[in-house]
C-alpha cells in the first residue's frame, strides 16, 4: 500500500512543482534548471560513485564488513537515478542523497531497523570439504589400434 501512495504522491507532487516553479520563473528557466541539475547530478555521482567503488575494494581486500561502502554505492546510484528523472522533488531528494552525512544518517536508522543472523568473508579452513568417500583413483594408459581401420565394406551394407 506505502508504494502505491509513493507512485502516485511523487508524480503529484512534481506536476504542482512545476506549475508552481513554472509560473514563478516562467518556462525557460524552469526547463534550464531541469537540465543543469540533471548535468550536475550525473558528474557529482560519476565522482562519489567512484570513490564508493573504492571503498567497497578497500573493505574487501582489508576482510571488513562491506554493508556500509555497499549502502552508500547503493544511495549513490538511486540518487542518480532520481536526479535524471526530470522534476524538482527528485532532484531534491537526489542531492540529499549525494550528501555523506544524510548517507550515513540513513544507513544508521537502516542499520539499526535490520538485524544481522551472519557475516563471512570465506570458508573457515575447518569448514572445508573434503573430497567424497565414493572417488576412486586410477591410471590409465591409451592404447591405439595395431592396424588402421580397413577403408571396405562396414558390415551394414551388402555389396
Amino acid at each position: 500500500m506505502w508504494l502505491f501512495l509513493l507512485f502516485v504522491a511523487v508524480p503529484l507532487i512534481e506536476i504542482a512543482l512545476f506549475i508552481e516553479v513554472g509560473g514563478f520563473l516562467g518556462l525557460p528557466t524552469t526547463l534550464a534548471i531541469v537540465i543543469v541539475t540533471a548535468f550536475l547530478g550525473t558528474w557529482l555521482v560519476r565522482a562519489q560513485g567512484a570513490a564508493a567503488l573504492n571503498q567497497v575494494r578497500g573493505s574487501f581486500s582489508n576482510m571488513q564488513d562491506p554493508s556500509e561502502p555497499l549502502a552508500n554505492g547503493a544511495m549513490i546510484l538511486f540518487a542518480g537515478a532520481l536526479l535524471l528523472t526530470p522534476g524538482f522533488f527528485t532532484d531534491a531528494v537526489g542531492f540529499l542523497l549525494l550528501f555523506p552525512p544524510f548517507r550515513a544518517a540513513a544507513f544508521r536508522y537502516v542499520k539499526s531497523r535490520v538485524t544481522v543472523q551472519t557475516f563471512s568473508t570465506g570458508t573457515p579452513p575447518h569448514q572445508r570439504q573434503s573430497p567424497p568417500e565414493n572417488v576412486i583413483d586410477g591410471e590409465y594408459t591409451e592404447v591405439s589400434p595395431d592396424k588402421p581401420p580397413s577403408k571396405g565394406n562396414s558390415g551394414w551394407t551388402k555389396d
